[in-house]
């Protein structure tokens, strides 16, 4: 299927780690960023939403700078083609990306009603539209697209919305919105919290009707292109499985929901990264043209480096962003904020009063009905 290497197959498989880490925590903030106007009905609650996700957004968007990168060093040809054929969609990703900090940061800049639903409505959409396009590209990624000769793609923005690709975005908003709610269930207090629990019932089926949808239309493509193999298979029907869990496990465990949610997350990017192996980008067009790991890698010399790289700095940024996870690890809730402005100030705050920043026990938190 291709000269390539184990340094290449390392890098492929680097990369999907990269993507999962990217999805499973980027994903809570698009959710909590879609959500913020359906969980908070006031100025104070969605501050709480704002603050639980205040101290880490940034941090977890370097999964992206990062995923990025090793796509452009690891495979060139592939990230050429894909950021010039896809270049409305990740314009549109990139804006709404500028959008979001803008709007966290100069949503409690003035006490005006219009300005502070101006600025949730940007963090609103400024959350959605990402979660929806990655679904879209990673759909056509593995759909393929038309792709000559020269590596180019030579279709048009029209062609890369097409039934499976809507279908994939769709797929990824209701995951990320879903990851959002079960977050907040695990991040606040009181009617917060209650209100959270009730949109995550909703969003956790839809969201397993969506992935097995999406999963199945994938295996059943695959099939008729006469490429499917038994790791596609598996990894599919895992992501599916854990998907239909995650609804039953959120009315027993917040948090074994939440990790089977992320899980989910996971192995539905593993299926299309396995069904995607040995290419990387799919031409529509010929599968002489497709870009495959042989193709489109860079030299050896190059891989080389990057893993040492890897190697010594992957383990720093997982490190930094689990301890920030650690520090900022309590619920929130309405009595939180006074004339607190930061999660740092609130921080400061408990240390103050003696009851400690990593105090995750949750204070006044409704009991459960019993089903």
């Amino acid at each position: 299927m291709g000269d390539y290497g184990s340094l290449e197959i390392l890098w492929f498989s680097l990369i999907l780690v990269l993507w999962i880490g990217y999805f499973f925590l980027e994903g809570f903030d698009f959710g909590v960023g879609m959500l913020l106007r359906v969980v908070g009905r006031d100025r104070t609650e969605r501050r709480v939403l704002i603050h639980t996700i205040g101290p880490v957004w940034d941090g977890n968007e370097v999964w992206l700078i990062v995923g990025g990168g090793a796509m452009f060093a690891a495979f060139p040809e592939w990230y050429a083609t894909l950021f010039s054929g896809f270049y409305l969609p990740l314009f549109f990703i990139v804006l709404a990306l500028v959008l979001r900090p803008v709007a966290l940061e100069f949503w409690g800049k003035d006490d005006r009603p219009g300005w502070r639903s101006a600025w949730e409505w940007a963090l609103v959409i400024g959350s959605a539209v990402p979660a929806f396009l990655w679904g879209v590209a990673f759909a056509n990624i593995v759909r393929g697209v038309p792709i000559d000769a020269d590596k180019q793609v030579t279709g048009s923005l029209f062609d890369l919305l097409n039934p499976y690709a809507l279908l994939g975005g769709t797929t990824t908003l209701l995951l990320c919105a879903a990851h959002g709610a079960i977050f907040l269930t695990l991040k606040t207090r009181d009617e917060t919290l209650a209100r959270s629990r009730r949109v995550a019932s909703v969003l956790a089926p839809a969201s397993a009707v969506a992935v097995v949808s999406f999963v199945s239309w994938t295996l059943v493509h695959s099939s008729h292109e006469g490429q499917l193999g038994a790791s596609p298979l598996a990894v599919g029907v895992a992501a599916a499985a854990f998907a239909v869990l995650v609804p039953v496990l959120a009315r027993v465990r917040a948090g074994w929901a939440f990790a089977a949610h992320g899980l989910t997350i996971a192995l539905v990017l593993a299926t299309l990264f396995v069904d995607l192996y040995p290419n990387v980008l799919v031409s529509s067009t010929d599968a002489a043209y497709n870009l495959t790991l042989a193709n489109a890698a860079s030299g050896s010399y190059t891989l080389t480096v990057m893993t040492v790289v890897a190697a010594i700095f992957l383990p720093v940024v997982v490190a930094s962003q689990a301890w920030t996870y650690w520090v900022f690890r309590r619920r929130v809730g309405h009595e939180d904020f006074g004339d607190v402005k930061t999660p740092i100030d609130l921080l400061a705050r408990d240390r103050e009063a003696g009851a400690g920043a990593g105090d995750m026990v949750p204070a006044r938190v409704p009991p459960r009905p019993r089903a």
